[in-house]
């Protein structure tokens, strides 16, 4: 078991948005993308892994596939491997995203209980 707090991986620099690596286990991460007041996450893929996101703080826009999805605080996204996504804090407040990669070991997990 393992216990961290998000707080201490919202780090925010002026040059350009920062990943901060919170877990890295086995075929999983999990770490925060922090974004001052326009910056930018380039359009990009996760080929094989399932994408999770929520906003932890702050409002921007993603851009999956060609289309904008905005978002605010405790807004929750999914991605597939092949979908393009970008993100961009369109606003006036810092941003941090709480970002899972993963693959699941068999369809059992994925079950409610």
């Amino acid at each position: 078991m393992e216990k961290q707090s998000l707080q201490k991986y919202q780090e925010f620099s002026e040059d350009r948005f920062t990943k901060r690596i919170i877990f890295k286990k086995s075929s999983s991460t999990a770490f925060v993308l922090n974004f001052l007041p326009d910056q930018q996450l380039p359009s990009h893929t996760h080929p094989g892994s399932d994408v999770f996101i929520m906003t932890v703080e702050g409002t921007g826009v993603f851009t999956i596939d060609g289309k904008e999805v905005n978002v605010m605080k405790n807004d929750l996204v999914h991605c597939s491997d092949q979908e393009q996504l970008s993100f961009n804090n369109n606003g006036t407040e810092r941003v941090s995203l709480y970002v899972i990669l993963n693959k699941i070991p068999n369809d059992k997990y994925a079950e409610n209980s």
